[in-house]
């Protein structure tokens, strides 16, 4: 058994990548993989892929009275956000997996920054956007939708008055989206050694689908502490979880041997 410490998970998952290559080219290849991410000690066998991007949408400013010689880059951007909100209620119509707690895709917007003054047509505006996908969705193919529209029904007006306005993606990060078999070997032996029948699917996002996917490696994510209590003020893991985490690897390490 070993214990293996990633860094920067909640950038995107980005710190256990060269933990993969070393894995990949490792002599000796790992069989099973425990993801410790907080699921109160209770198997679980899926989460959904993430992506985030960064658009940053480049107009023409001017002085507010002269507004039809300018293009509003926040007036832009909001018809952006009025889109990606209608992909958001496409996706729950489907595809649908009812052992998610959400049991659908989901699109948010969650940041957006614009303009300079009020009686000033702002020339830039930024916005940043997620999208968390469920198996078989092709995040390839929301993504070039999502572009489509802006070079198709958003930029071609823009540059009929400024022919130097823009729209830009940046990728911020992108992780696979992980599911194990519920009748897979492993996920029994982690079930009897976690004391718990119970199996779930998760919104959040884990490392999970760099070891399953990548690597082929058999994978189940479970770990003391609930997602409810992260992500805020004064967050904790209870001693009574981390007392049952201490009993999970005691008889992981017996059954091993």
């Amino acid at each position: 058994m070993h214990l293996s410490f990633s860094h920067d998970e909640e950038l995107g998952c980005t710190g256990v990548r060269s933990l993969i290559e070393h894995l990949r080219q490792a002599p000796v290849k790992a069989s099973r993989c425990i993801v410790g991410e907080p699921t109160e000690m209770k198997p679980v066998i899926g989460h959904k892929g993430g992506r985030s991007y960064k658009v940053h949408v480049r107009g023409r400013e001017a002085h507010s009275s002269l507004a039809p010689q300018a293009v509003n880059a926040i007036s832009n951007a909001a018809e952006l956000v009025v889109f990606l909100n209608s992909i958001g209620e496409r996706f729950k119509s489907g595809p649908i997996d009812p052992l998610y707690d959400v049991p659908h895709s989901t699109l948010s917007t969650g940041i957006i920054h614009g303009g300079t003054a009020i009686n000033i047509v702002p020339r830039d505006c930024e916005l940043v956007f997620e999208y968390r996908c469920l198996g078989g969705v092709d995040a390839d193919a929301i993504m070039s939708e999502i572009r489509e529209f802006a070079e198709r029904q958003l930029l071609p007006r823009m540059r009929e008055i400024a022919p130097e306005a823009s729209i830009s993606f940046d990728n911020i990060y992108a992780y696979p989206n992980f599911e194990i078999d519920p009748g897979h070997e492993w996920v029994s032996q982690v079930k009897s050694c976690a004391g718990s029948n119970a199996e779930a699917k998760v919104a959040y996002g884990t490392e999970a689908g760099y070891f399953s996917g990548t690597l082929g490696i058999a994978t189940v994510v479970c770990g003391p502490g609930s997602i409810n209590q992260a992500h805020r003020p004064d967050e904790f893991v209870s001693l009574a979880q981390l007392e049952a985490c201490d009993r999970f690897l005691e008889r992981m390490v017996r059954e091993i041997a």
